[in-house]
């Protein structure tokens, strides 16, 4: 018996990336994934997780549309009657010089990184409330707690889930629902891999950045988020678990200093 055995489970942009991690971590856990993307990109991904006897499924959504947001939880509920956890995921990243971050893409990214977390969470919070407690996790990012230039939106929509998290534990959790979020820092994603083939000169600034030597993989960030929406971790909510190796610990390095 895995520690989420039986749970339905929802993971947003949950075919790639982390959110590809995720899913496998949760349905090896014994829950049954509904994995959501805008595009069906990936999809086959899920299928293969059925063909090796994984309980998942695949859901077409947009997180950035409320209405596609609305009829899909409607969906999921109808069909498993109920709605375990939720790991909001999806998102995107633009980085753009301050002085031309043109309008379309500043309202692109706050619809689809913080926003979507939120109606998401209204949304499935509506279920949990009725069914008597939930788990939610908020996938931010370690951008939330220091950032650099070209990324002030992206920060600013991650700093806004972790304020929200804050909030939303103490709104929902007299319902037995608990919210934390989840920051990763640099996380070997197959994009992130890409970049190291490319520009493997990077490699070994990457690993310097962490405390541990080395960049997280998309497992370690996954098992994070697994356990949050699990029942080993009934004693938390409304925190900020940052995994970045280290990263936002660290002051300087001395050796910059010289």
């Amino acid at each position: 018996m895995g520690f989420l055995q039986d749970k339905i489970v929802i993971v947003t942009g949950g075919c790639s990336g982390i959110g590809w991690g995720i899913t496998q971590a949760c349905v090896k856990a014994g829950a049954s994934v509904i994995a959501c993307q805008r595009s069906e990109s990936g999809a086959e991904r899920i299928d293969g997780l059925v063909a090796e006897g994984f309980k998942a499924e695949f859901m077409r959504a947009d997180v950035s549309d409320p209405e596609s947001i609305s009829s899909f939880v409607a969906a999921v509920h109808e069909k498993y009657g109920r709605i375990d956890a939720l790991v909001n995921n999806a998102g995107i990243t633009i980085e753009c010089d301050f002085f031309e971050m043109p309008l379309e893409k500043l309202d692109m990214l706050w619809a689809t990184n913080q926003r979507s977390v939120f109606l998401m969470s209204q949304a499935v919070a509506r279920h949990m409330k009725e069914q008597g407690g939930g788990h939610i996790v908020n996938v931010s990012s370690n951008h939330s707690v220091a950032s650099v230039s070209g990324y002030e939106m992206y920060a600013a929509t991650k700093g806004g889930i972790s304020a929200m998290t804050r909030a939303m534990a103490w709104s929902l959790g007299k319902y037995g629902i608990r919210v934390n979020t989840l920051s990763p820092g640099l996380t070997m994603t197959e994009a992130v891999q890409q970049v190291t083939v490319d520009k493997p000169h990077l490699i070994k600034p990457f690993n310097d950045m962490h405390a541990t030597g080395q960049v997280s993989s998309v497992e370690d960030i996954a098992n994070v988020a697994a356990f949050l929406i699990s029942d080993l971790s009934n004693a938390i909510t409304g925190t900020d678990i940052v995994a970045d190796q280290g990263v936002a610990a660290q002051l300087c390095k001395t050796d910059d200093l010289v």
